[in-house]
């Protein structure tokens, strides 16, 4: 088994990181990668603008769930749950009791490579693991780089390499702190759910003002709160939710900000659903106090009306995406038929329903109210009552 371990500071986690680490998967074969965010480096004083460690550690999780080589991956607070300075010996001696037939590979930038010798008990480190260096900048000169690989062998018997990185994203973390302060487009450095999460946190001098964001803002925002895997299904939604505005008349823009946000607090626990109820005073029936997933659209509302100032029309079509209700309104029913039958969605019948809805908005909306209860039944599952009481409105007042 080979294990790579990839430590620093992660203040912010960028694409520098993670594309290096693809490398490293690819090139090494990896069958695990560690992310291991330090505490208290002791080769640098963290920056007086520095996220805590809380925080560098969610942000780095949201960019290693982004990873296409995820499952892989995994983030250790091993360095953030010790006390005093974060050195790599320990972490590495940790490490090794946990995975004692790995072979253990130490990942780092090209500074890092050209010091390691002279790290805390760097003899230990240098025994127990393979030492991988990324040329990560185009100043990087390989063969100095090369050279040091060979000194390192020679000297102390390690074995070490370089992995010359075939997509260079050439920023300091220093760098894109101050960009980000300065409100520059990072967009070429942060993946978005990152970007999102330290706006939603307000870190390294963004204050950004949650309740006024352009849409691009908004989405890297919501995106930072999902698991990576239901991010092409908010995609979807806000895609189907437009086109369906433009063809029935209503507001699109309201429907792509009513989309970005509709499955925001989709992974809260039951627990933390059930406090943001109580927070906003949100009343919950007897079922929804008990089924977390009827929970998410009523909080999601909450959320986009109290943190993100959504007018009420789109904090409504939120509330009511999940059960839909009687006398829905037209934003209402686009958005419950996008989070329904976006491209993503695949079901028997899904291809009837979005022909459906591009002939008959209020057909198609009770086509997908049965189709949700005939699903239900069939699972033995309690349908709630707000969407057999939407079907039988709609057929007793439109159909």
């Amino acid at each position: 088994m080979k294990v790579g371990i990839y430590g620093g500071t992660f203040n912010p986690p960028h694409l520098g990181h993670t594309n290096a680490a693809a490398a490293a998967c690819t090139v090494l074969g990896l069958d695990k990668l560690l992310f291991v965010p330090a505490s208290l480096p002791p080769h640098k004083q963290l920056s007086e603008d520095a996220a805590s460690a809380a925080c560098r550690l969610e942000m780095l999780s949201i960019a290693v769930d982004g990873l296409r080589f995820g499952e892989l991956a995994e983030v250790s607070a091993l360095e953030l749950e010790r006390s005093g300075k974060s050195y790599t010996v320990d972490t590495v001696s940790s490490i090794h009791e946990k995975y004692p037939e790995a072979e253990l590979y130490l990942l780092m930038g090209s500074d890092m490579f050209l010091t390691v010798q002279n790290w805390y008990r760097a003899g230990e480190i240098l025994a127990e693991c393979k030492i991988v260096g990324f040329a990560r900048s185009e100043d990087d000169s390989a063969q100095k780089l090369k050279a040091h690989a060979e000194y390192l062998q020679r000297t102390f018997g390690a074995g070490s390499s370089v992995i010359a990185l075939p997509n260079i994203v050439d920023v300091s973390s220093t760098r894109l702190r101050a960009m980000l302060a300065a409100g520059e487009d990072t967009s070429a450095y942060l993946a978005a759910p990152v970007y999102g999460y330290i706006l939603r946190k307000g870190l390294y001098g963004t204050n950004a003002d949650l309740k006024h964001l352009p849409d691009s803002d908004l989405r890297a925002v919501s995106h930072s709160m999902v698991k990576a895997k239901r991010i092409p299904h908010i995609r979807g939604t806000e895609e189907t939710a437009v086109l369906l505005a433009h063809r029935w008349g209503v507001d699109p823009d309201k429907a792509r900000r009513a989309a970005i946000l509709h499955d925001c607090t989709k992974y809260l626990t039951l627990d933390e659903q059930l406090k943001l109820c109580e927070e906003y005073g949100i009343v919950l029936d007897n079922l929804e106090r008990e089924t977390l997933k009827l929970l998410h659209s009523k909080t999601g509302a909450a959320i986009a009306k109290h943190v993100f100032g959504e007018p009420d029309d789109v904090v409504g079509a939120i509330y009511y995406h999940t059960t839909g209700r009687p006398e829905m309104t037209a934003l209402e029913k686009v958005l419950y038929l996008a989070d329904y039958m976006e491209p993503t969605r695949h079901f028997d019948g899904v291809e009837k329903l979005r022909r459906l809805a591009e002939l008959d908005l209020d057909r198609a909306v009770a086509e997908g109210l049965a189709m949700t209860i005939e699903e239900m039944n069939g699972r033995t599952l309690p349908v709630h009552p707000a969407t057999q009481e939407a079907l039988n409105w709609l057929k007793g007042n439109v159909l």
